[in-house]
């Protein structure tokens, strides 16, 4: 793959650490990740080159582990993207995760997703829009996408980037007229958007239905099945 992150060194792709014995998942600190996070799917196969989604977190806190049981057990090596330092470019903690995590567990290059939540999401768009080609797919769980900042020079390869925008249905007008606004610029640029709109969870902004989808919507694309360009869609 072009772009950023073939710029770095993608350290020993499917080159296997000894990861011991898997238990049930979550989230852990092994020293190699440095202060990124790491889930591994229940029955890992280190023959097996699993894709991979690059977590971004909100405001509101993140439980990598809570959040990959819900979106599914076994379909994903997941990693969660250290906060940036002040003043640090945002995407530098995203490379840094995915070097980490490709140089000791069995990632398919061209299966990795970055997935944000909240605030989170509006970065996941901002970072995947500079570098499409580093990406097959981005998803945004309650995070806009930053209409003002011009993220769609490299239009091309954008256009061939899967996204995905999942919106609370209790948003208030400002937000309603962002994401009509989005669906708008979207259809002129004739990029991909799939737009999920859900009714408003009772104690998390991202909700089990938005998770569930997430794991459709990312083995949708891993197995090459067709989605429409602009949707919409309520559970």
């Amino acid at each position: 793959m072009s772009g950023r992150r073939s710029k770095r060194s993608v350290r020993g792709i499917g080159n296997q650490a000894a990861v011991g014995q898997v238990r049930p998942p979550r989230a852990a600190l092994p020293d190699w990740m440095g202060d990124a996070r790491v889930f591994l799917p229940q029955g890992y196969e280190p023959g097996y080159r699993y894709p991979l989604l690059v977590w971004l977190p909100g405001e509101d806190g993140f439980d990598l582990g809570r959040a990959m049981a819900r979106v599914s057990l076994r379909n994903f090596v997941a990693v969660q993207a250290a906060a940036p330092t002040v003043g640090a470019d945002v995407a530098e903690p995203v490379w840094d995760a995915i070097d980490r995590g490709c140089s000791r567990l069995s990632i398919h290059p061209d299966r990795i997703y970055l997935v944000g939540q909240g605030n989170g999401g509006r970065d996941a768009f901002r970072i995947a829009c500079r570098h499409p080609r580093s990406f097959a797919g981005v998803a945004s769980l309650g995070g806009g996408f930053p209409l003002d900042e011009g993220l769609f020079a490299r239009i091309a390869d954008v256009r061939r980037l899967p996204m995905l925008l999942c919106a609370p249905r209790d948003a208030d007008e400002s937000a309603a007229a962002q994401t009509d606004r989005t669906l708008r610029l979207f259809h002129a640029a004739g990029a991909q958007l799939a737009l999920r709109i859900y009714p408003a969870a009772k104690t998390d902004r991202v909700s089990r239905a938005m998770l569930a989808d997430l794991n459709r919507w990312v083995m949708d694309g891993v197995c090459g099945a067709a989605e429409p360009r602009h949707t919409a869609y309520a559970s």
